[in-house]
């Protein structure tokens, strides 16, 4: 029986393979830990308070605060040249230049930085005359240029006039002429690509046909900008280029081994092929094309690509653990599964829809967000709290199959005492050795689920709560990503198909102690004896 590396690879050889996977999981968390800085960075700008002028149209005229006659600056809302020119909140643009300012010197932006999050921060305070109202309109454009064009060369991006909810609560006892409101942060804007080094924010605030009459009074607008930190970045694409080749040639030689055997490949086999080339299509560093030119759509095709390979990472353990514990035989087709495999399909199309109303959108109009509308944001956070407690379930679940797993395992080692001490010593080794794979493998999905829910929480913390924050660091990142990879690994190179042979001649009482140990038929043992000794072991006939 040839079995599998993971049953045949002697102990010295399997310790050096476990320590050098080790290694490498470890290089990753240190890596993440110690050389990349934070994932990302957050930046706060004040507004730039711009008179437009009466003869000029907003969506034509750009109002930026570093330059020469194109913004008549004013210091705030009471300023005398508000009350002396009749200046209403609608003839104010609020100008942001992106990035700020330090030292008296122009920073710039980098492709480096990969996306751009915009969230706004107003400050209003209490008036008897003007509480503030829920409903908010805004007018916004967005434009680009280069630090070594013409200061009023800018080029517009996008523009649109949006509606955001605008909480803003305050107690009773603090209702006094004068005091500040508490407002939640609205979500403005989002670019999948970081591809000019300067933009600008121009937002303007209707009163106009009763618009915006009732939002108090405005005392200042300050943009939150958040982006990817650059160097995270570069230490993210040295591993995603580093691990590529390696996931790749490890899959071709698990793959030419497949093939050199005497039969088709198994359902478990195919599933670790296809688990193989999910992640490889993950490793591929095609965000390296987001330095050269400019991708919008990198933002939504890294995270369609994450969705594909946590749908096959779901999916391969299901049927992994499965392929140990169901009382079956033929296990060619995906049928056994498809109870199991349609709850995981079902999740993957709900987030690919829920990625594409706001992601997909966000390619056209920046500014959109499903987070502003009652329905959107309950649809939203629904979203949010079904897809945690969906993969919760799916982890006790997958607890409970590897339960029955290590439960069929102690049953059948009860055969283990009347066997040869040769082939006792064999299965044992075996036993061992896959009991340790199993519990890899329920930490490895533990660690996936607790990566999934704060990534989806992190998605949609600045929606529904002020202060609401959320950070992980950037080895939790590099080590989760580094986790998927060594695991992948590992399996392509323990479950390839064996060269050795159980070191024993097969004599007839040999053969008499494998059928009594696996309840099989002589003949399905026969052709199972290129397969895995550790599935012919907990496998048994239905009938039986």
């Amino acid at each position: 029986m040839a079995g599998v590396v993971l049953e045949n690879l002697s102990s010295r050889k399997l310790y050096v393979l476990a320590a050098g996977l080790f290694l490498l999981l470890a290089a990753f968390f240190f890596v993440g830990a110690i050389i990349a800085p934070s994932p990302s960075n957050v930046q706060q700008i004040l507004g730039t308070n711009c008179i437009l002028p009466r003869n000029k149209d907003f969506w034509e005229h750009w109002s930026f605060p570093r330059g020469t006659g194109e913004c008549e600056k004013i210091s705030s809302f009471d300023d005398k040249i508000i009350q002396k020119e009749k200046i209403v909140t609608q003839d104010v643009v609020f100008s942001f230049l992106i990035p700020g300012v330090r030292d008296n010197s122009q920073l710039t932006m980098t492709p480096w930085f990969q996306t751009i999050l915009g969230i706004l921060m107003m400050e209003l305070s209490y008036n008897p005359q003007n509480e503030t109202h829920d409903d908010l309109r805004l007018e916004l454009k967005l434009g680009y240029r280069s630090i070594s064009d013409e200061p009023s060369d800018w080029k517009s991006l996008a523009n649109s006039t949006e509606s955001r909810k605008l909480e803003c609560t305050m107690g009773p006892e603090e209702k006094v002429p004068g005091a500040r409101y508490h407002c939640s942060m609205l979500s403005l804007f989002e670019l999948g690509s970081c591809a000019h080094e300067l933009y600008l924010l121009n937002l303007r605030i209707p009163t106009h046909r009763d618009l915006n009459k009732d939002i108090g009074e405005l005392k200042e607008i300050t943009l939150v900008v958040i982006h990817q930190n650059g160097g995270f970045t570069k230490v993210w694409f040295s591993l995603k280029t580093v691990m590529f080749p390696v996931v790749l040639i490890a899959l071709i030689w698990y793959w030419r081994r497949i093939r050199h055997l005497n039969r088709d490949p198994t359902l478990l086999e195919k599933t670790l092929f296809a688990l193989g080339i999910t992640i490889t299509f993950l490793n591929f560093p095609v965000e390296w094309l987001s330095i050269w030119t400019e991708t919008p759509f990198m933002l939504l095709y890294v995270d369609i690509r994450q969705g594909l390979f946590s749908a096959m990472l779901l999916s391969f353990w299901l049927i992994f653990v499965g392929e140990h514990s169901m009382d079956q035989i033929q296990r060619k087709t995906l049928a056994s599964y498809w109870v199991h495999l349609s709850a995981v399909a079902f999740g993957c199309i709900a987030m690919f829809v829920f990625e594409m109303c706001e992601r997909g959108i966000q390619l056209k109009n920046p500014f959109f967000s499903i987070w502003v509308t009652d329905v959107g944001r309950n649809m939203a956070l629904a979203f949010i709290i079904i897809a945690g407690i969906s993969a919760c379930l799916y982890f006790l679940f997958l607890s409970y199959m590897i339960y029955k797993v290590f439960r069929n395992i102690s049953a059948k080692k009860m055969a283990l005492p009347s066997m040869s001490s040769a082939r006792r010593k064999y299965y044992s080794g075996i036993i061992y050795r896959f009991k340790f794979l199993m519990i890899t493998t329920l930490l490895c999905a533990a660690l996936t689920v607790i990566f999934f829910i704060l990534s989806q929480v992190q998605e949609g913390h600045g929606h529904w709560e002020k202060n609401s924050s959320l950070e992980y660091t950037s080895g939790f990142f590099t080590g989760v990503y580094g986790m998927w990879n060594v695991y992948v690994l590992a399996l392509l190179a323990l479950y390839a198909p064996s060269h050795k042979y159980i070191p024993e001649q097969e004599s007839d009482d040999s053969r008499e102690e494998e059928l009594q140990l696996t309840n099989m038929p002589p003949e399905t043992s026969m052709a199972q004896s290129e397969g895995s000794a550790m599935s012919a072991l907990v496998s048994k006939v239905a009938a039986d």
